[in-house]
């Protein structure tokens, strides 16, 4: 497991709370692992944060979901009062940022 820099000027904090079970456990793997529990804690946060990232920003249409895709882009049929439904309760229910 890479061992990432520590920062020089600035950091900033988590503040959480979690069982002593998980506690301990994360105590052993920080110590199986060579490293500090905030190290290690540190290293898993970040690989678990890439690879959630990784999903999220790098999808794939398969060839045929994208030609599905283009096709639907291409379609100017007038949208469904199911869909039109779905829009206005999508709105009602999400407030933008």
């Amino acid at each position: 497991m890479p061992v990432i820099d520590k920062p020089k000027k600035s950091a900033a904090r988590f503040s959480f709370r979690l069982p002593t079970e998980i506690k301990s456990r994360v105590e052993d793997a920080a110590l199986a692992s060579g490293l500090t529990v905030s190290d290690f804690a540190i290293n898993v946060l970040l690989n678990s944060a890439d690879d959630v990232l990784e999903k999220h920003e790098g999808r794939q249409l398969s060839g045929r979901d994208r030609d599905t895709f283009l096709k639907m882009l291409d379609d100017d049929t007038a949208p469904t009062d199911a869909m039109t439904n779905a829009v206005r309760e999508y709105r009602d229910r999400v407030t933008s940022r």
